[in-house]
């Protein structure tokens, strides 16, 4: 690797596996890692990472799910001659205030900008994506999504487009240096809303139904979630209910010169793969 290598962390993730192609594409040098990659790399196990970040100028971060180890991990990084440091975040983490949801969001981002480093942190509202590769999925394809989500829309925003963002950060050193951009899509939907457009786009009979938090909780454990983690996923729900988080940004447009991609869009591009047949 030469001397100019970015390191991506997460990189069988959602966005670490679209960041890295588009790299790649671009002639640099990446270095992929994960607990399953050539790289390992393990939040949990230090004793790995120096490997990962020997001959690196770049990383892109994704934060562990529990607070700490970030801190560490800069430390490591600036020991190793690492420059830059992009960090993947959540929408409007300095509004979270009391709430329990994202102590390692927010544990992560004090390290990244604590650090002597040049840094970027792009806090993402929910993923379009979430809607056929994560949690919402399977309930969509059974055909009804429950959620403790109301009347407050949520501006979600396509991977596609933080995978552009967090290239374009990664490869322009020295134009984001200090920068926390809020990256949501150009228009704020409720989940009702979100799961009519994918009832029609897809063909098929799928309804949303509002339930409580805990109800949610209690879902996510029977599914086989560990308890922590549900009631984590719940609080979400608890702080966007607040709305705050429910207007939407023009700090892509800002990274990319070009308008965010539509809900719309992704919804399209999603039913033709067949992921909701």
């Amino acid at each position: 690797m030469s001397d100019s290598t970015t390191l991506v962390l997460g990189a069988t993730g959602k966005t670490g596996r679209r960041i890295v192609p588009r790299l790649r594409l671009r002639g640099t040098p990446v270095r992929t890692a994960s607990r399953s990659s050539s790289t390992r790399f393990d939040w949990s196990d230090p004793g790995g990472w120096d490997a990962a970040l020997r001959g690196v100028t770049a990383v892109y971060v994704v934060a562990p799910t529990v607070p700490g180890p970030v801190h560490e991990f800069v430390a490591r990084a600036e020991a190793a001659g690492v420059r830059r440091l992009v960090l993947l975040s959540g929408r409007g983490a300095d509004t979270w205030g009391d709430s329990a949801f994202g102590l390692d969001m927010r544990s992560a981002e004090d390290a990244v900008r604590g650090s002597a480093l040049e840094w970027t942190v792009l806090r993402a509202s929910n993923f379009d994506q979430n809607f056929d590769e994560d949690v919402f999925h399977a309930p969509l394809v059974a055909g009804e999504l429950a959620l403790p989500a109301d009347a407050v829309p949520e501006p979600f925003v396509d991977v596609e487009d933080i995978a552009d963002a967090a290239v374009a950060v990664l490869t322009q050193p020295g134009r984001h240096a200090g920068r926390v951009y809020e990256l949501t899509g150009p228009r704020a939907l409720t989940f009702a809303e979100a799961v009519e457009l994918i009832s029609r786009a897809s063909g098929r009979e799928i309804a949303y139904r509002r339930i409580t938090p805990a109800e949610y909780a209690a879902t996510l454990v029977e599914q086989g979630l560990d308890e922590h983690s549900a009631h984590h996923v719940a609080e979400m729900f608890v702080l966007m209910a607040r709305g705050l988080l429910a207007t939407t940004t023009d700090d892509l447009a800002t990274v990319l010169g070009r308008p965010p991609r539509t809900f719309e869009d992704y919804v399209v591009r999603t039913a033709a793969s067949g992921a909701w047949t």
